[in-house]
């Protein structure tokens, strides 16, 4: 990996609102930038701030990010605590800790092991496939920080290869020569990367796949469905690369349709589902038909056409990246519930997900619940589900994902 900037050694004194300093202590992981009353001097994206309350007390410590409505990305209260290599070893192997069961798993070999904010880590993901560690910056701050960061994976973890991922806001701004996608120890082929979700194989493309190379926390509402799957027929809609459809098929599901607007989705879960299929005798029984297609308009072509499943899947994509779009997702979740009730047999089950974060699960579940009144439908409500183990929440705004299973009775 190429020499990266190190953080200033002097440090950036702040003040904040005395609201903020309520918030960071109460466990808050962001001070915005509207909230700083003073600040010593400027600084550079990745500098240690350093908050003080009104007593000139130390409050807080974070990472500066000029550049971001998020100018402070809180990594400890209380007493002050030196922010260096011991500090970032111990935060990572708490992190560990916390997953400790799920990493020793047979298996499964891919999930979460640093969920950000909600690790006490803002803006930092890291995800393991097998034998590959995926490290996500969400902020140019983490830039000066990463040599450690990786030095303490590869130590704790011993991968064959670590990958940098950077979201859009950070691969669009100075990233010190670092690209999206690039091996930064080790090295790696364009191969995907196979691994074991719930005993089923899988494959992923940490270069280059969405997130880090697949959507890991769905994984227990996966297993939930192959609980439930047997001798039906089973619509998954938004199946992206079929990890729904193959533990449905897994659960002995006679039938599974994978509904997804991409046709490389489309093209990963048949490849997945044959996949299992050579070693998975009820996958190899499940008859899966796929369909290219926007989920809305599919969804609408084969109710109108009098199509009724056994069992109906929604995982879509998160409806609300802003606030002002709340209204509009929950929209969303209401039509996406009309048509997938339209769709559920008499006894069906339907599993409807949201990974908004800014739509409650309370205003989710009405969304749902409500639809069902209207057309009529009596449910019997069999599971509510929201994060896995290594997707903790650490802060009310880190709970984005939630799921309603249903059986409908008429």
């Amino acid at each position: 990996m190429r020499p990266l900037p190190h953080p200033a050694e002097r440090r950036i004194a702040v003040r904040v609102t005395r609201d903020a300093l309520r918030q960071v202590r109460g466990g808050h992981p962001w001070i915005y930038s509207d909230s700083i009353e003073s600040r010593s001097h400027a600084g550079n994206p990745g500098d240690l701030a350093v908050v003080f309350d009104h007593n000139r007390k130390f409050a807080a410590i974070g990472l500066w990010d000029p550049h971001s409505p998020i100018s402070i990305r809180v990594l400890h209260t209380g007493k002050p605590t030196p922010v260096d290599h011991d500090f970032w070893r111990r935060s990572i192997t708490d992190s560990l800790d916390r997953r400790r069961h799920l990493l020793q798993s047979d298996d499964t070999t891919a999930y979460r092991l640093v969920h950000g904010e909600n690790d006490g880590l803002p803006s930092l993901v890291i995800d393991q496939y097998g034998p590959v560690v995926v490290v996500k910056l969400y902020s140019p701050a983490w830039f000066c920080h990463l040599e450690p960061i990786v030095d303490i994976v590869v130590e704790l973890l011993d991968p064959e290869a670590v990958v940098l991922r950077l979201a859009r806001n950070v691969a669009a701004g100075e990233t010190h020569g670092l690209t999206d996608g690039e091996c930064i120890h080790g090295a790696i082929t364009d191969e995907p990367i196979a691994y074991l979700e719930n005993g089923l194989q899988f494959t992923a493309y940490p270069t280059s796949g969405q997130k880090t190379g697949a959507f890991l926390d769905q994984r227990d509402n996966r297993a939930l469905v192959r609980e439930h799957a047997k001798g039906r027929d089973v619509l998954d809609v938004f199946s992206y690369a079929g990890g729904f459809s193959v533990h449905a098929a897994a659960g002995g599901a006679s039938t599974v349709l994978s509904v997804d607007q991409a046709p490389q989705a489309i093209a990963a879960a048949q490849h997945h589902m044959a996949l299992n299929a050579a070693t998975n005798a009820a996958v190899l029984r499940t008859k899966h038909h796929t369909s290219v297609g926007d989920a809305f308009a599919v969804m609408t072509e084969l109710a109108d056409a009098g199509r009724k499943f056994a069992m109906v899947i929604i995982d879509p994509p998160s409806f609300a990246q802003r606030q002002s779009s709340v209204t509009g997702a929950l929209k969303a979740y209401r039509r996406l519930a009309d048509l997938g009730l339209r769709l559920t047999a008499p006894r069906g089950l339907l599993l409807q997900c949201s990974c908004s974060s800014r739509v409650s699960a309370d205003a989710f579940y009405s969304a749902v619940l409500d639809t069902a009144r209207q057309q009529g439908r009596h449910l019997t409500e069999l599971e509510f589900s929201e994060h896995p183990v290594d997707h903790p929440i650490g802060f009310a705004h880190g709970a984005y994902l939630k799921a309603l299973l249903v059986r409908v009775e008429n």
